[in-house]
């Protein structure tokens, strides 16, 4: 069974950096595309950040030029390096595939939490 287990979540200021990190057991990210999801307060989970097999990635309009996704095959993790953050980037994010699948297990998540 894959599993994730996300880290690397805490308070920030606006303006701020924050690297995430989620190690992935159970898969290898050359069998599928990741990528990184959040869900703020009363809102849907939302997929913010991919990488596929090939290594192309893919961002969601809201982050795009301020978050970058990257994995390391060695480590089996994948990296979210979140800058400029801001209190619209306040939530808990996750990793998983790409392509949820049918039965997906989400782990724990970590809480970015934006605040001044």
């Amino acid at each position: 069974q894959v599993q994730f287990v996300e880290s690397g979540g805490g308070l920030v200021q606006p303006g701020e950096s924050l690297r995430l990190s989620c190690t992935v057991s159970g898969a290898t990210f050359s069998s599928d595309a990741f990528g990184w999801y959040r869900q703020a307060p009363g809102k849907p989970r939302e997929l913010v950040a991919s990488v596929f097999k090939s290594g192309v990635k893919e961002y969601a309009d809201s982050v795009r030029g301020r978050f970058a996704i990257s994995r390391d095959t060695t480590k089996n993790t994948l990296y979210l390096q979140m800058t400029s953050v801001g209190p619209e980037d306040t939530a808990a994010y996750y990793c998983n595939y790409r392509t949820l699948r049918p039965n997906t297990v989400w782990g724990h998540g970590t809480q970015v939490t934006v605040s001044s």
